[in-house]
């Protein structure tokens, strides 16, 4: 394979991931809401450190940014779409496959949240994974876990090569 052909096979990758987190998103939530029928029920214990509990999520990540009015619900969908556009733009520009993935991971998943709040008026969750009392994370969602799966991996890329590339020019200023 040529490198341009690999470089746009990433890319291509990057957006099949995306979709198919969008896709597996919204079947887990429309089973959450129609087959299971979490709202009614409220909560299912699925193993002792695992439930299923319904929860709507009007804001962001730990709730910030709460859209309390039609208006700021919209805005909250017209900024989470300008992000999500600038990460799709980002997968077509971007070239390894590490990148693509991981940007994929988080268009896929901001997708399936800008719907569900275009939708719904607010983001369908129903994850909450505790020990005891103990609840290392808020109720959280499929396209959730793949935001924050997807930006550690950048942030965790994005460090570990920001070491090898300063490792020469240190070793170049020590000499």
């Amino acid at each position: 394979m040529t490198n341009s052909v690999t470089i746009w096979r990433n890319r291509l990758i990057g957006l099949l991931l995306a979709a198919v987190i969008f896709v597996v998103d919204q079947w887990f939530k429309a089973q959450v809401l129609n087959t299971i029928k979490l709202p009614q029920v409220r909560s299912i214990e699925i193993v002792s450190f695992f439930n299923l509990t319904y929860a709507e999520n009007y804001g962001i990540s730990l709730g910030m940014l709460t859209a309390t009015s039609m208006e700021m619900r919209w805005m909250l969908i017209a900024v989470t779409s300008g992000i999500a556009l600038v990460v799709f733009i980002w997968i077509l520009r971007e070239k390894l496959l590490g990148e693509t993935a991981a940007l994929g991971l988080v268009l896929g998943g901001a997708l399936g949240n800008i719907l569900d709040r275009m939708n719904h008026g607010f983001v369908i969750d129903y994850a909450d994974l505790h020990f005891g009392e103990f609840r290392p994370f808020l109720i959280f969602n499929l396209a959730d876990a793949a935001i924050t799966i997807g930006v550690v991996i950048i942030l965790a890329r994005s460090f570990l090569s920001r070491e090898k590339h300063d490792e020469p020019a240190q070793r170049a200023t020590e000499s």
